[in-house]
């Protein structure tokens, strides 16, 4: 039964009154409802534990001006990941009075996209490059949360722990690295905004991508699209980098749970697979193809290898319907969109000329 937003609201009162003023356990006072979200409980305690009170101030400080120079040269590659993610995301939530925030894994901003209210002063706070949004600094926040707990989160107002934070809603969902560790977190914020749960939908969605690009970055003599038999290969494929002696150069986090991966330690590819590992370089300099590899426990994945820079093969059965002069103009459509409409980036990126770019895209549909 679909739970109205002031019924949510008295909810979240209820459990606060429970844990911050009796001591006791939110889930005695709401069990059904609460019973998948103790992690709010866990913040609000680890909070609580650190003498934070509700109604203390909230100073939003911004980190030292050294340490600022060190995330951010820390932070670029997570930016260059993140940067058409979050273009795509402003777009997606033009709308809705929430914008994108992006930390790194100490929950320190280190970019912003979307409409955002510089006029509002909670706003303005919060979307300052290099203001700490941690959970010691800010307390309970889908930032926090989500890097403390290192899964998606929805917040609601009064789920906030401070009353100086308890006008925002947000999803979040943390970002790991190709070595398996967190790099940082997106965060889909609004301020006095209606509650949208389904942004933590999107919010997860956009973090996979940029996990996948963090992944595709990595310097590697091969490319492995993992997926289950069966299934189509798009944007749900786990991504396995390897250099040419067959050693894991990266790994999404859906390649991790498809091969039960744990740790950040040096991988083989023979140690995952039940087969000779250089097939897959053979299989890579011919058509594109995915062939069904079994694992050492057991199951069986969907492979598809290819070579840096073969983009064609990540939607292998849509694309190869296209002709190839349409197949040309969409991949430098592509490429200017992710440079923002800067036809001369995309052109240096793709290592063409200005005139070409606007040539091509001009014969589109003729």
């Amino acid at each position: 039964m679909p739970v109205t937003d002031q019924a949510r609201l008295q909810d979240i009162e209820r459990a606060r009154r429970a844990v911050i003023g009796e001591g006791r356990c939110a889930t005695d006072v709401l069990v059904e409802r609460w019973f998948e979200r103790s992690w709010i409980e866990r913040s609000w305690r680890r909070c609580l534990d650190q003498g934070m009170r509700p109604d203390h101030r909230v100073a939003f400080d911004v980190i030292p001006a050294q340490a600022m120079r060190r995330t951010e040269e820390a932070s670029h590659s997570l930016l260059e990941a993140a940067k058409p993610v979050m273009s795509r995301l402003a777009r997606a939530i033009a709308g809705s009075r929430y914008f994108a925030v992006l930390t790194d894994a100490q929950g320190t901003v280190v970019g912003v996209d979307g409409a955002i209210d510089r006029s509002d002063r909670r706003a303005q706070l919060i979307t300052r490059v290099g203001v700490d949004l941690s959970e010691r600094a800010v307390g309970t926040t889908a930032i926090g949360a989500a890097l403390a707990e290192l899964q998606p989160v929805w917040l609601h107002r009064g789920e906030h722990f401070f009353d100086d934070t308890s006008c925002y809603s947000c999803a979040g969902a943390p970002l790991i690295g190709p070595k398996g560790n967190a790099v940082g977190m997106l965060d889909l914020t609004g301020i006095d905004a209606a509650e949208r749960p389904e942004l933590k939908h999107l919010v997860v969605q956009s973090a996979r991508s940029i996990e996948n690009a963090l992944t595709l970055a990595r310097p590697h003599a091969l490319l492995l699209r993992l997926n289950w038999p069966g299934r189509a290969f798009g944007d749900e494929d786990g991504l396995l980098c390897l250099d040419r002696d067959g050693w894991v150069a990266g790994v999404s986090p859906a390649a991790r749970e498809m091969l039960g991966l744990a740790g950040s330690g040096t991988v083989h590819c023979s140690e995952l697979f039940a087969t000779a590992w250089e097939r897959f370089f053979d299989l890579a300099r011919k058509e594109p193809a995915a062939l069904e590899v079994p694992l050492w426990s057991g199951l069986t994945l969907q492979v598809l290898a290819t070579l840096p820079g073969h983009t064609h093969a990540a939607h292998p059965a849509t694309e190869s319907r296209l002709p190839l002069k349409d197949l040309e103009t969409e991949l430098i459509r592509q490429a200017v969109q992710d440079a923002r409409g800067n036809v001369m980036a995309a052109a240096r990126r793709l290592g063409i000329s200005r005139a070409t770019v606007y040539r091509k895209l001009g014969q589109r549909g003729r």
